[in-house]
């Protein structure tokens, strides 16, 4: 399975209520932390909503 990294790079701060628990469920509590998941359609489309607010690369 391949992996991807995961950076939260923007504030939640004025964010919707489902964008900021979205960044929650993917383990982001503050700028510049960083996860590794697996690169799962959950995972992918959790990225895709919160895209602006995180940068993604390949692990």
């Amino acid at each position: 399975m391949a992996k991807i990294k995961v950076t939260q790079v923007r504030s939640k701060i004025s964010r919707p209520q489902n964008q900021k628990r979205t960044l929650e469920a993917l383990g982001l509590k503050k700028i510049g932390q960083v996860v590794v998941h697996d690169a799962t359609p959950n995972i992918l489309g959790m990225v895709n909503k919160v895209k602006h607010l995180v940068s993604v690369e390949e692990a």
